[in-house]
């Protein structure tokens, strides 16, 4: 006990120690268990690591528990416990007797544990957390809803008399700023103090206002007396401060404000905190866009999830500060903090860094017939402004995302009515609640693109309307995306409209030359937001936009290329930058040239080479500069004039390692990288196949290289004489491909395209012996698309399939069923060793016996 008592002393000299206060993390040492066994954990921690390898994560109950041993010297002291998060809700126990409940698992909870404690034997702290609850948001979402005490537990030790820490999880301090201008601002602080004494007090209460120089600008005293057990309400005005640094994104100036009580005899400090705020004034119109501190300023913004593979949501402070970081050097001003509050690092950075701010609570596609549901949501919205209410960075809080979007599917007719007066009710209830909690932000929601929003009165509860478009991605064509602003715009000329989401999916391994929505190339991507960013951009009444996503993140029931992920992100869930990254940076950059070749997406290229030419294929380069020079292995191709940020070169490359070099005409900048090519020949010879694998991508337009081998499948195509590829049918009735998951595979995309009723394929190759790899998925069974899968066809169904395979005439595969031999979706790979005896090359032939024939990929190589 000695040794614990020396080790203890010595940890709370290393504390942070705020006069009467003491705080520190108590993130180790923890025991969790969902079923029988205990292991030790630290935190932050997250039970749903499974939600990036199973659709069916876990939901249900995880239990934490620790022991603590209090120093003696706290005995008269008020301790709390604060939670950053619990998802979704928390019970919280000290020494088997129930502290408190909290519903909601992106917001901070605080507890006065001061009466369960023991300081003379060690107490034992358990948290009953569930992740599966219905009566708390959010019970529908294109995330995972990962379990666990996934953020700081902090234990807090402060005088009887002290800021109050059990108003929403708050720190008892709210700061206001009603009225700035360039020449003076209003400042006011309302401070919460509580005694927890016997007795009554009389204390002096001080706030100390003090300029980003670290110059004290005035001092506000009042003393008060405060009676037992009461909660003093103190509002204190500071005169004018005149010539105010102005906060922005480009000059994110804080003044500190430091909020002392002591006690009014003997001046001792009792309790401390410090906050920071800026001044600003902004506004939303809805025909000009948004202004801050009175001018135009267009809010170049971006999405956020939490997560991280394969951590989860489990990240440390460090980690949501890189995550600012890489947004604020894109050029980002502004951060929609989607769909939930998060973590305080985040609201800190944009502070500092100068990101201005939407946060929302996570009421998501339908509002529940569920008792407790609404109590929670205004819950959950008021301690959401409570906690975060000190940050200049915010400007706008949110409450309901896309609400309508499994409303509409689910209910019509008579069945709607009372989802939808429910729904508006919360609204109205909610936007009720934000006013009463914040006078001075405005508020908003996001819509899906239908105007029904509009229609049943949603679109005039909110400040602002925020629309999350996808034409050109799900569905639609990309100009569509300008037909629907405009027509917002001319039928609500008095609704200011943000963009509050827009995206395309990328996977690293395909890759396209001619891009196609839903193909997840990176070149489609690429297409698609060049497209919205100008669309943005010229359109004064559109306030601005957040790009969905940042990252690639956590969505468990999602299929299509990258299972469980949504990959919509500028950058991929390691925060590596995509390509398109450096497009956002060279549009929202003014102050830094920008000169990024934009193929580290595609560092290891293919092609089809033709005798011993070189392999011409487009190289884009993202650019704030005018003009730029293309180097190809220390050969000029030329300079050419940058459009809408970006530069097209066609490069002839050749086999091996190419380095390109890129410059301005000045050539004060430059970006350099090497990109290794591997030609394929259009006419396959002895000599040629040597070394070869032949690798088809069926029914698809992409190349696709496997992470596994680095072997890159090529863009499937017509048999010209003397070549090869696919011969009869026609190329755009024959293709088709599923966004399912295809089982029993690392190489998903492969399988998920294919051609039906291939009829045949010739490789014009000469005499000789093959090794033929074919490959099928069986993906004719009907189902039912997700609500997230919007304009996407669902895969249309076969009653079974059944053909046989030839090979130069000669059957190698007998009333073949890929879906009777292993069910649908599910991967196969059938190998077989063929000759080639005569110059009539190699025919593959595919005749069906009842439904349909189909092939996935194929690939042939000389042995």
């Amino acid at each position: 006990m000695k040794l614990f008592a020396s080790y203890f002393l010595l940890t709370l000299l290393s504390l942070p120690v705020l006069a009467g206060r003491e705080t520190k993390t108590i993130n180790s040492g923890w025991k969790f268990r969902k079923a029988d066994t205990w292991e030790t954990v630290s935190l932050p921690h997250t039970w749903n690591t499974d939600a990036y390898t199973h659709k069916d994560y876990y939901k249900g109950v995880g239990w934490y528990e620790k022991q603590l041993q209090l120093p003696q010297e706290w005995a008269n002291k008020q301790l709390f416990l604060k939670f950053e998060a619990a998802s979704k809700s928390a019970e919280v126990y000290i020494n088997n007797k129930l502290v408190g409940t909290h519903k909601g698992g992106y917001t901070a909870f605080t507890f006065d544990i001061t009466s369960y404690c023991s300081f003379t034997t060690p107490n034992t702290i358990t948290v009953k957390v569930d992740n599966s609850t219905l009566d708390t948001p959010p019970i529908s979402g294109d995330f995972t809803f990962f379990g666990g005490i996934y953020r700081d537990v902090w234990l807090i030790a402060t005088s009887k008399q002290h800021f109050d820490l059990q108003n929403l999880g708050s720190g008892g301090i709210y700061i206001e700023t009603p009225e700035v201008t360039a020449e003076q601002a209003s400042l006011q602080i309302k401070s919460l103090i509580k005694n927890d004494a016997a007795d009554k007090k009389r204390l002096l209460v001080e706030h100390t206002i003090s300029s980003p120089d670290g110059e004290v600008l005035q001092s506000l005293k009042r003393t008060v007396t405060v009676n037992p057990s009461e909660t003093f309400s103190l509002l204190e005005k500071a005169n004018p401060i005149l010539n105010p640094k102005l906060w922005t994104p480009e000059t994110p100036y804080l003044y500190k404000v430091e909020s002392v009580i002591k006690d009014a005899r003997t001046k001792e400090i009792i309790d401390i905190q410090n906050n920071h705020t800026g001044f600003r004034w902004y506004k939303f119109d809805a025909e000009e866009g948004f202004f801050l501190n009175g001018k135009p300023y267009k809010l170049n913004g971006i999405c956020r999830h939490q997560d991280q593979k394969p951590i989860g949501v489990a990240l440390t402070d460090e980690m949501h500060r890189r995550d600012m970081l890489l947004m604020k050097e894109m050029g980002a001003n502004f951060i929609r903090i989607s769909h939930y509050p998060q973590d305080n690092a985040i609201l800190e950075q944009c502070d500092k860094l100068g990101m201005l701010v939407w946060e929302e609570i996570p009421i998501i596609d339908i509002v529940p017939d569920t008792d407790g549901y609404a109590e929670t949501c205004e819950t959950n919205l008021r301690e959401m402004i409570r906690q975060h209410y000190n940050h200049p960075s915010v400007i706008t809080w949110g409450y309901m995302n896309e609400i309508l979007l499994v409303t509409l599917r689910r209910y019509k007719g008579e069945e709607l009515k009372p989802v939808l007066n429910r729904t508006l009710e919360l609204a109205n209830r909610l936007e009720k609640v934000l006013k009463e909690e914040d006078a001075y932000r405005v508020s908003t929601m996001a819509f899906h693109g239908s105007n029904q929003y509009n229609e049943v009165g949603l679109g005039n509860i909110t400040d602002v309307v925020g629309w999350n478009l996808y034409q050109g991605w799900y569905g639609g064509q990309l100009e569509g995306f300008d037909r629907f602003l405009d027509e917002q715009h001319q039928k609500y000329p008095t609704h200011p409209i943000i963009v509050s989401e827009y995206g395309a999916g990328s996977d690293k391994r395909i890759h396209s030359f001619e891009p196609k929505s839903f193909d997840f190339s990176i070149e489609y991507q690429q297409k698609y937001l060049e497209h919205y960013l100008p669309a943005m951009e010229k359109r004064n009444f559109v306030a601005g936009s957040t790009h969905w996503n940042f990252i690639d993140f956590s969505s468990a029931l999602r299929d299509e290329s990258m299972p469980r992920i949504n990959n919509k992100g500028l950058v991929y869930a390691d925060r590596t930058p995509k390509d398109v990254y450096y497009y956002y940076k060279a549009m929202f950059r003014k102050d830094t040239p920008v000169l990024h070749i934009a193929s580290r997406d595609w560092s290891r290229r293919s092609g089809i080479q033709t005798g011993n030419n070189a392999v011409v294929q487009p190289v884009k380069i993202y650019t704030n500069l005018p003009e730029v020079e293309l180097w190809l292995n220390g050969k000029s191709l030329g300079t050419k004039k940058s459009s809408n940020c970006t530069v097209v070169y066609d490069v002839p490359f050749e086999k091996g390692t190419n380095t390109l070099r890129t410059t301005d005409t000045s050539n004060n900048q430059e970006d350099v990288m090497t990109i290794q090519f591997n030609p394929v020949p259009d006419i396959l010879t002895t000599e040629n196949m040597r070394r070869l694998e032949l690798a088809i991508n069926v029914g698809s337009n992409c190349f696709y290289t496997s992470d596994e081998s680095n072997l890159t499948w090529l863009p499937d195509r017509m048999y010209n004489k003397g070549s090869w590829g696919y011969v009869d049918g026609n190329e755009e009735s024959r293709q088709t491909g599923t966004q399912t998951e295809i089982h029993n595979t690392l190489d998903g995309p492969l399988f998920q395209t294919l051609r039906t009723n291939p009829g045949s394929y010739q490789f014009d190759v000469p005499a000789g012996e093959y090794e033929l790899e074919l490959l099928f998925a069986d993906i004719f069974k009907p189902q039912e698309n997700l609500v997230y899968q919007l304009g996407q066809p669902a895969t249309e169904a076969s009653a079974g399939n059944m053909f046989t395979v030839y090979a130069n005439n000669c059957k190698i595969e007998y009333a073949f069923s890929p879906g009777d031999e292993v069910g649908y979706f599910q991967a196969i790979r059938k190998r077989f060793v063929v000759s080639v005896t005569d110059c009539n090359g190699l025919n593959i032939r595919f005749e069906n016996i009842h439904g349909k024939s189909f092939l996935n990929g194929l690939k042939l190589r000389k042995l």
